[in-house]
């Protein structure tokens, strides 16, 4: 089940939530940019660019075109109103991760940087450590054979 599913709040006013958060924990140069498909957060903080890219719902996907239980079609004054209530559960979902990393950064669970690694912009492509990573780290996962520990370290008699 989605975050946030029955929230009222308005998408401005949460984006503004997290600018003021995002200013209470010292960040500068905060901007929002919204496409169809997507919405981003970006913001400076101790010496780092940080992007957050929030994939938006489809206005035209099957999921809104139908009631929960999936026995009535909706108008599409309804249909609006079902992507509406997701855009604004997705951007309350973000604001709860952007707060959940800056308290634990704060009361000291992880530094900064561990924290936003995903996030954080490389200056030199303008990509986020995330874009340039996951796909690296995806295909290591699925090469045949390739062993993971979780104890960290790879078999053998270490001691």
């Amino acid at each position: 089940m989605s975050y946030a599913t029955s929230t009222s709040v308005s998408v401005e006013k949460t984006e503004g939530e997290i600018k003021a958060l995002l200013r209470r924990y010292g960040a500068n140069q905060i901007g929002t940019a919204e496409s169809a498909d997507k919405a981003m957060v970006t913001f400076s903080m101790r010496s780092r660019v940080i992007r957050f890219v929030l994939p938006l719902p489809d206005k035209a996907s099957p999921t809104f075109a139908r009631s929960l239980a999936g026995k009535k079609t909706l108008s599409p004054e309804a249909r609006l109103r079902a992507w509406e209530q997701a855009c604004r559960s997705r951007w309350r979902a973000l604001l709860l991760s952007v707060k959940a990393k800056l308290e634990s950064v704060e009361i000291g669970i992880s530094q900064f940087e561990e924290e936003f690694l995903a996030h954080i912009v490389d200056p030199e492509t303008n990509r986020t450590v995330g874009e340039d990573i996951v796909p690296q780290i995806t295909a290591r996962y699925q090469q045949e054979g390739s062993p993971v520990c979780l104890i960290g370290f790879k078999g053998g008699d270490e001691t």
